[in-house]
């Protein structure tokens, strides 16, 4: 099918189908107010203002997604569609109610204070997404907030969508960004009292939907059961269409579901470095994908404790704690959906929750194998994994470029000194005083399985990345979009595009060498 290069004919379906939920039309939209009885606020969104640049866009989600050939980036229409200014025939522009634990602590109504979703487009394909514009204005949730997003957290978002994508990570994408010149905010992305003013900015993300588990938390702490059942049937009407509505079985088999993906999902982030950085229960997507990325990192040098927001003090959310933390969310989320439950499916999906602990011990442990170059668990498994790990965070040994540059060496060069030198992450672990005996373990393992050399590297190499959005390269793409150079923000999307292949310009940015050492320690702060 042809592209559109007319933006103009581009168009939302009418009606949306979360027309079907309740939407609270308050006009006075953009007071903070307790909702109620209501799955959205009907919401218009607040344009930005002063001159706009586009800063970048996503052309695989511009073609694939959305239908649209690159060169409508280009139009005066489509930067005016991302800054808020442009509404397709048939948007209707909502934000999402909703609530969640923060920190383990029951945060009350949060919902979308500065997202707005426009409508619903259905592609040449007959695939169902819902673009939505964060950083566009204020809305009933918006709290003490006003409504924005800056440049730097917002190129954040674009790039680590658009990567862990790439990465095989089940996330939201992000379809495009334009920062304003003149329209500022004031942020202390430090939290030490030294606000400044920064740019305002807006990315449009794209998803199936936005339901979260606080979708269902904020109406079991509201008392509404009813509106809690007519979400659980719409959620699994559109988006889990292969469980029959009639069936009794309906909601044990869909919280089966949600948990076992989001599980997966776990998994994934642990296979690849990835840090959340705030896994609250309002961030936990009911379809199972990475959503809203703020304080997230990826791994420098394997720590396992290591935390990338600055607000996470106690370490919560630290790298280690995430499977743990999201069978906490799934617990949570059994307990949201408790009063639509008939007693036979609170017994089935208690059943269910006894299971899910060990299910992502397994998951993530098949991971980890697979990063190796084996296929099937055999006893010993936990064992080699964690005495790899452990020998790469006594030896500070980088995360990412350790496992590639196992893909790129033969298994005999291992024990070769020499060799091992002349790749810089496995040079630091091999150094391990247990190195030598883990490699004869490892070659024991590989000839059980009967792996054969060019079949593990062929494997490893299809796992494990040579690049990620690290927090250090990402910072140096800010600060030059910070004096509107947008080169390396659109090089990272190119980049991230196959981060298991060589990019000659990332080779001599230094993306998979050793980080500068200004790199290690870096955290972020929920200010965006």
């Amino acid at each position: 099918m042809a592209k559109l290069t007319d933006f103009k004919q581009w168009k939302f379906r009418s009606p949306p189908n979360y027309a079907e939920l309740p939407i609270d039309e308050n006009p006075n939209y953009n007071e903070p107010v307790a909702v109620k009885n209501a799955v959205f606020s009907k919401v218009p969104t607040e344009p930005l203002t002063g001159k706009l640049h586009l800063v970048c866009v996503s052309d695989e989600v511009l073609l694939d997604i959305l239908d649209l050939d690159p060169k409508v980036a280009e139009t005066e229409q489509f930067v005016d569609f991302l800054a808020g200014k442009y509404s397709p025939e048939g948007c209707l522009s909502v934000s999402h109610r909703y609530g969640g634990y923060q920190f383990g602590f029951w945060a009350d109504q949060l919902g979308d204070g500065r997202a707005h979703i426009l409508g619903e487009y259905v592609n040449s394909k007959g695939e169902s997404w819902q673009p939505q514009l964060k950083g566009s204005g204020e809305t009933p949730y918006s709290r003490f907030g006003d409504g924005r997003a800056v440049l730097r957290s917002s190129i954040r978002e674009m790039v680590a969508s658009e990567a862990c994508h790439h990465l095989g990570i089940p996330t939201t994408r992000a379809a495009g960004l334009v920062v304003s010149d003149e329209h500022k905010v004031w942020r202390d992305k430090t939290y030490s009292g030294m606000a400044r003013q920064e740019r305002a900015a807006v990315v449009l993300r794209v998803a199936r939907a936005w339901y979260r588990l606080g979708s269902f938390e904020i109406l079991l702490k509201r008392k509404e059961p009813r509106l809690a059942a007519a979400l659980a049937d719409f959620v699994i009407k559109h988006h889990f269409p292969h469980i029959d509505a009639n069936d009794d079985d309906k909601y044990v088999k869909w919280y089966s579901e949600v948990a076992h993906k989001n599980l997966d999902m776990v998994a994934a982030w642990q296979g690849l470095g990835f840090t959340h950085g705030v896994l609250n229960t309002d961030n936990i997507s009911i379809l199972g994908v990475t959503i809203d990325y703020g304080p997230y990192g990826f791994l420098e040098h394997y720590y396992e404790h290591y935390v990338p927001n600055s607000s996470d003090d106690m370490g919560r959310y630290a790298f280690n704690k995430q499977p743990e933390i999201l069978l906490w969310n799934l617990a949570k989320f059994a307990e949201a959906i408790d009063p639509i439950l008939s007693e036979k499916d609170k017994g089935k999906i208690k059943e269910i929750l006894a299971t899910l602990e060990g299910y992502v011990r397994n998951k993530v442990l098949k991971t980890y194998i697979t990063k190796l170059g084996l296929e099937e668990i055999q006893d010993g498994d936990d064992a080699l994994v964690k005495d790899l790990l452990e020998m790469m965070q006594i030896t500070t040994s980088d995360f990412t470029c350790t496992f590639r540059q196992l893909s790129e060496v033969d298994i005999a060069q291992l024990q070769d000194p020499e060799k091992m030198e002349l790749k810089w992450s496995l040079a630091k672990v091999g150094k391990a005083k247990d190195w030598l005996k883990w490699v004869h373990k490892y070659t024991d393992r590989l000839q059980k399985e009967n792996v054969k050399e060019d079949t593990r590297r062929q494997r490893m190499f299809r796992v494990n990345p040579l690049y990620v959005p690290r927090n250090w390269i990402l910072q140096e793409a800010i600060a030059d979009a910070e004096k509107n150079d947008f080169h390396k923000v659109r090089l990272l999307l190119d980049i991230f595009k196959d981060p298991y292949t060589m990019h000659e310009e990332a080779e001599k940015l230094g993306y998979s060498s050793q980080p500068p050492t200004w790199a290690y320690g870096l955290k972020l702060s929920c200010s965006s």
